[in-house]
């Protein structure tokens, strides 16, 4: 897929390019980014220009997982990363895909992840027919999960044993959130357990 732009009332999201590998750098120097996502530490400018220039890139080119900068359209301060990832599978009958994030230690509170988060999934869902999102995140992450909630997410549970950090597997949070959480259709009907509220 080309990549592409989608904008809400104070954000930007488009691909990074080449001159956002240094505010790419500099925000993953905040030691929570690595703690509670899958960015090297340490981060170095070679790390950022990779990410920037051909990991990002190659997951647009093979529809693998679409990753945006997230910008302050006042300023064009990089806010974080949102990706939506797995989309390998809305080739298949699940068509399920996860949405993945990073916030820039400054730009923290400000509820721009989850703005962006919420124009994300708006896409996944409107665009590419996304018919069920999951999120997770290491328990005890508060931040990434009140992100979820607040871009509707529902929290399903604790996964045991989900995550490997520093050599060692950690408990996930899960969440989910359906086309029909937000009063969207959906291609696929969909039959929830009886009694289920």
């Amino acid at each position: 897929m080309e990549p592409i732009r989608l904008t809400t009332q104070r954000l930007e999201l488009r691909p990074f390019t080449s001159a956002d590998v240094p505010a790419v750098h500099a925000a993953c120097q905040d030691p929570d980014i690595p703690r509670y996502t899958s960015v090297p530490s340490p981060y170095t400018p070679e790390d950022a220009r990779v990410f920037v220039e051909e990991t990002c890139p190659r997951g647009w080119a093979d529809d693998s997982m679409y990753t945006f900068g997230v910008f302050t359209r006042d300023g064009d301060h990089l806010a974080g990363s949102m990706c939506l990832v797995r989309l390998a599978q809305l080739r298949t009958p699940e068509r399920q895909a996860e949405l993945g994030y990073w916030t820039a230690k400054e730009q923290r509170g400000r509820g721009h992840t989850a703005e962006a988060a919420r124009e994300v999934i708006r896409w996944a869902f409107e665009d590419l027919g996304v018919e069920r999102m999951e999120w997770y995140a290491e328990a005890g992450n508060e931040g990434s999960r009140g992100v979820a909630l607040k871009a509707g997410f529902r929290m399903e549970g604790t996964m045991r044993s989900k995550i490997v950090y520093n050599g060692t597997r950690r408990d996930a949070w899960t969440g989910s959130l359906l086309p029909s959480d937000l009063g969207m259709p959906t291609r696929t009907p969909y039959l929830p357990f009886p009694g289920r509220g």
